[in-house]
């Protein structure tokens, strides 16, 4: 253990700390394999690496390197947060890139300008169930203590025998990690994912939103001389349990248990500051006497809840304990009326200059209150336009013969009902099942927008969003839910996914705007009218590069249709964690977002391994947090960065087009679907029960409806990764010998001043470097039909090889990844066990293809796909 010692006594060397570290976590995962497996650790230990063992015999050593791959993600996050710490303390908090200091230093504002901007500041981070989360949760826990137990060993405090105490423990840990076993044995339920969910937050999250928000105030204090009278707002969303788009689980019923649990959490949590609180203002009345405005506010709050009342002379703990009981009791009917108790502790604690105690002991409830409300998080709705659709015409055919979707007639009849004022009322119990659960999910989110807490449900997000009917179709429905007539407060997202909706979306919103109803529901939103943007689906549906040009187009149009009827947008990103599905840096995909799409309101969502990655622990939490407020901040302040350039946009659009066309083409050859299914774990996949919900939305076997996430889960696992890359040389050596010299020099340019190119190339990059055509064309072995492995394997290599020179003409010739050493460090330190583990999944889906009658896949072949996101660090 000196070498870790060592390590951490060398606060200077974040290299060198990281190094140390993983040295000595090796050391204690080789423990635990001497101790459970010998024989693999002589395996371990071997260069060059040998195969791993076919069959069941393969188990351990699967095992083996998936936790490996584990402790490393987790030395890389812990010295991240660690460096960042450091990088403050030796130079400062405007030297800590993505934070508030720094992009304050940098904005140089005045304090009116800077409240300005300030006040309407807004992000939401949105947690989902999508599958992506191949870790089990009783996992991620371990991890959590790992993590813990490693900042614990960052004090130089302990002796050598309270190290060796710590170091005991971080071993009894990995020693758990083992025994416990990572493969869900059976289908994680919808109530599985929803304390999934809400885990993070009861372990991180509602203790990091107050320190981001003290962030604030401070960076404020030091480089503005002042606090400022309003902070950022965060406001958490979630999909677990209200997004029913292809899940059958998400009923009506799963939907008010998601919301009850939601509330019993962040109740629980309040209750739980509330006594820590209430243990520690011990001030007595008789020493210290209250003015007496602050004395009757006080005992107000004592008054509203007597059978609480004790701790006499000790006004605090009696307010605390009185505010207790109310929550206890459902005694408040709004959640202003807690916000306004807490003020009033607040407000009393300064009257007699205790404000230190304010700020430490009641600040920090207040401000997680003003987040996460009587809710933890505010529950959208999704659901997907194909079912609206059906359940509209089956409440129509009940009067008569319902028109046809899509026709003069189906529009006519649906703008005609929105202006009726007397809508018939509609017998449910003649509906269908299906039917009969919308209109139970409407009626509910009505009586939610009615309680003490209206936040509680969000918007009903509509995914696959074709036309301005399936909007209307909603909010027609919402009527016939009861929800109103002259205006509904009730907000229905549009979600544009394919690169056709993208480029229909104007036209569609400006359709909506033309019907009275629509119009008025959504000024009483501010004029503001939130958009979703599918990344996932429209780069599955055009490729990487269209989808990215495509998104970012679809805003600039947006913004422009909505500003001419006096309304803005608010721009949900749909993005994932892989590259293919928009994932990014936070901070960069920030700033290369279009000049004037965010003011101040930025809504993402975070599926899957990336709400682990980024809210497992506190540290991490606060980090990311304040990274989404900073970011989204610098951009809204600084709209005007690189204006359009026509030349810029018309390379842009030549490149998206050819992209697309090389993409399309290789998903339209006959003989694709049957390579991808042959040469990737497409179909074994659907049995790794990560997720709740089917792999495709409504059963049928096709590329069109398969989701877009297994869909890039498969690319990953043979090592293709085409749907981070493909396309993109073809699109660039076509652009170049069509516009010539003067095509590269613009081209160049691009990439040296566009943030989007820049992004787009630099994360294409990286796929690129991830992907390995030497264990692809292993995969490509699978196919049983020669001639089709040969044709469709020298496509792909060909554009493999076609991409990276392009990316190389833009770099100036440097090796693919050389500009990301970082990335190709910690990629390198697994490639040669992945390279094993690719090689035996292989060989065992080889060996259950063999019989297809048999039901089940082997745990090996399951233990593979594991150990694999695990190395790659994401899955879809």
């Amino acid at each position: 253990m000196q070498a870790l010692a060592r390590s951490l006594q060398s606060p200077s060397d974040p290299s060198g700390y990281a190094e140390g570290l993983r040295a000595e976590l090796r050391a204690l995962w080789r423990n635990i394999l001497l101790k459970r497996a010998p024989h693999v650790e002589t395996w371990a230990e071997a260069r060059p690496l040998p195969p791993i063992p076919t069959g069941p015999e393969a188990t351990p050593y699967l095992q083996a390197l998936s936790i490996w791959f584990q402790l490393l993600r987790i030395v890389d996050e812990n010295a991240e947060v660690r460096n960042r710490r450091l990088s403050e303390t030796q130079n400062g908090a405007e030297a800590v890139e993505g934070g508030f200091a720094k992009v304050l230093s940098d904005l140089s504002l005045s304090v009116t300008q800077t409240e300005d901007l300030t006040a309407p500041l807004c992000v939401g981070p949105t947690l989902t169930a999508h599958p992506t989360e191949a870790k089990r949760v009783t996992v991620l826990e371990i991890h959590r203590r790992i993590y813990r137990n490693l900042v614990g060993l960052e004090s130089q405090r302990w002796t050598p025998t309270e190290r060796v105490e710590l170091l005991n423990a971080l071993e009894g840990e990995i020693d758990l990690l083992w025994l416990t076993g990572e493969l869900r044995l059976s289908r994680p339920s919808l109530k599985d994912e929803i304390e999934w969910g809400l885990q993070f937050f009861r372990d991180a999250i509602f203790d990091a939103v107050p320190q981001v928000m003290e962030r604030f105030d401070q960076a404020c204090l030091h480089v503005l001389g002042q606090v400022l009278t309003k902070t950022p707002d965060i406001r958490f969303h979630s999909w677990i349990g209200g997004d029913r788009d292809g899940n059958p689980n998400v009923t009506t019923e799963m939907t008010a248990q998601a919301l009850k649990r939601g509330r019993e959490t962040v109740l629980d949590l309040y209750q739980q500051a509330l006594v820590q609180a209430a243990g520690r203002l011990s001030i007595s009345a008789l020493i210290l006497p209250l003015p007496e405005t602050d004395r009757a506010r006080l005992h107000g709050i004592i008054d509203a809840a007597p059978d609480a009342c004790r701790n006499q002379n000790e006004p605090f703990r009696q307010a605390l304990n009185a505010i207790g009981h109310r929550l206890s009791n459902d005694g408040y009917d709004h959640i202003a009326q807690f916000l306004g108790d807490l003020d009033s502790l607040d407000a009393a604690l300064c009257a007699v200059n205790a404000d230190l105690l304010a700020r430490r002991h009641i600040r920090p409830l207040r401000r997680a209150a003003a987040v996460f409300g009587f809710r933890c998080t505010t529950l959208d709705i999704r659901q997907n336009s194909t079912v609206t659709t059906v359940v509209l015409a089956e409440i129509w055919s009940q009067s008569g013969q319902a028109p046809e979707y899509g026709t003069p007639e189906w529009s006519g009849r649906l703008r005609r009902e929105l202006v009726d004022q007397n809508l018939p009322y509609q017998e449910r119990e003649t509906l269908s099942d299906q039917a009969q659960e919308l209109l139970d999910l409407l009626t509910l989110v009505h009586s939610v927008r009615s309680g003490p807490d209206p936040r509680a449900v969000g918007p009903f997000i509509l995914s696959m969003t074709r036309s301005a009917d399936d909007i209307l179709g909603v909010y027609l429905l919402a009527r016939y839910a009861g929800l109103g007539a002259e205006t509904l407060d009730f907000s229905v997202v549009p979600l544009f996914e394919t690169i056709a909706d993208l480029r229909n979306a104007p036209a569609i919103l400006l359709a909506v705007l033309d019907v009275p109803l629509a119009r008025r529901s959504l000024k009483t939103e501010g004029n503001v009218i939130e958009v979703m943007l599918g990344y996932s689906d429209s780069g599955k549906d055009g490729g990487y590069f269209c989808s990215t040009w495509e998104l970012e187009r679809a805003q600039r149009r947006i913004m422009t249709a909505l500003a001419s009827q006096g309304f803005k947008p608010r721009f949900f990103h749909g993005s994932g964690g892989s590259v293919s599905r928009g994932g990014a840096p936070t901070g960069r995909a920030i700033a290369a977002q279009p000049s004037g799409t965010i003011a101040g309101q930025l809504r993402v969502t975070e599926q899957g391994e990336v709400v682990s990655a980024k809210y497992a622990n506190r540290g991490t939490a606060a980090a990311h947090l304040e990274l989404l407020l900073s970011s989204t901040l610098r951009h809204t302040a600084s709209p005007c960065k690189t204006p359009a350039c026509p030349e810029f946009d018309d390379a842009l659009d030549a490149l998206s087009e050819l992209s697309q066309t090389a993409y399309v083409s290789l998903l339209q050859r006959p003989e694709f679907l049957e390579y991808f299914q042959q040469a990737s774990p497409v179909e074994e996949l659907a049995r790794l029960k990560i997720g709740s919900r089917p792999t495709r939305r409504f059963g049928a076997a096709s590329l069109e409806d398969l989701r877009a996430i297994p869909w890039v889960f498969a690319w990953s696992q043979n090592r293709h990764l085409i749907t981070g890359w493909y396309g993109f040389g073809a699109a660039m050596a076509s652009f170049r010998k069509f516009r010539g010299t003067h095509g590269d020099d613009v081209l160049q340019g691009m990439f040296q001043h566009s943030h989007l190119f820049r992004l787009a190339v630099d994360e294409m990059e990286k796929s690129l470097y991830q992907a390995d055509m030497g264990i692809a064309a292993q995969y490509s072995e699978l196919v049983d039909d020669s001639e089709i492995c040969r044709s469709v394997s020298l496509n792909i290599q060909a554009e493999y090889d076609s991409a990276c020179k392009a990316v190389q003409f833009l770099t100036g010739g440097q090796p693919i990844g050389h500009r990301f050493p970082r990335l190709c460090e910690r990629f390198d330190r697994k490639r040669d066990e992945l390279a094993r583990i690719h090689a035996l999944q292989i060989d065992l889906l080889r060996q259950a293809r063999q019989d297809p009658q048999v039901a089940t896949v082997p745990v090996p072949l399951l233990q593979s796909m594991n150990a694999i996101s695990a190395g790659l660090g994401w899955t879809g």
